[in-house]
């Protein structure tokens, strides 16, 4: 985006409304932050500019990454699929890519207000490959790796996002390793990041799955975020 200062007013619109705080009011003109703008076009398509001082730009390689992973409406070109993911894990009960005996994983880095750079997708992802997950196909962040070791192009490695999901799947003889991963990702990246597990459920057995959760050192907090799968419909 580009905001045209000769017809800009200074009004602020755009400010409120910019997820990353990449937009200031500098001498009463809105100035936006490269840097920190993720191109996911919400000042664009919801600031309601009074003045039309809000420019799109082409965008042109690497950049041109930023905005999959952050505009809701956009599609990335590799996969197909909108957004920052596939459908997670929200319709296995449909889909069923998560079978017994198999832990299903996705791991959100960034969030609107903080953002992320890809080189902490990758800081996940090497040693992921290091203990052989399986990653998921259709995964926009899949999509991005070079190899088998779970690099990405370092061309991208410095551009800004939203948010990523990295999703896996793993047998439950690598789960410790996993949270290990976890943790020690967590050491040294620059961002906020939240993960999701998945696991079939003998007899409604959920507590076994959050006790096991908890022996590694992870607590299963009461106000988590719970997708009910979609139902099944039987004619």
């Amino acid at each position: 985006m580009r905001i045209a200062e000769d017809l800009c007013n200074g009004c602020g619109e755009c400010v409120i409304i910019c997820p990353t705080n990449a937009i200031k009011l500098i001498q009463k003109k809105a100035v936006i932050n490269r840097d920190l703008c993720v191109e996911c076009s919400i000042c664009y398509t919801n600031a309601h500019c009074p003045v039309k001082a809000i420019k799109p730009e082409r965008l042109k390689w690497p950049r041109i990454i930023r905005n999959p992973f952050s505009s809701v409406i956009a599609t990335h070109k590799l996969t197909g699929i909108p957004g920052r993911g596939t459908e997670e894990m929200k319709t296995n009960d449909i889909t069923g890519r998560f079978k017994k005996g198999e832990f299903g994983f996705s791991i959100d880095v960034g969030r609107p207000g903080v953002g992320t750079r890809l080189s902490n997708i990758e800081l996940f992802t090497t040693k992921l490959a290091e203990i052989g997950v399986e990653f998921e196909e259709d995964s926009p962040v899949t999509a991005l790796l070079i190899d088998d070791l779970g690099h990405i192009n370092k061309e991208i490695r410095n551009e800004r996002v939203i948010s990523a999901f990295i999703e896996f799947k793993i047998s439950p003889e690598k789960l410790q390793q996993v949270f290990k991963i976890i943790k020690d990702v967590e050491k040294v990246i620059d961002t906020v990041f939240t993960v999701g597990v998945i696991s079939k459920i003998e007899n409604n057995d959920i507590t076994s799955v959050i006790d096991l959760i908890n022996q590694h050192g992870f607590k299963v907090a009461p106000n988590a975020k719970v997708n009910i799968g979609l139902g099944k419909l039987i004619i």
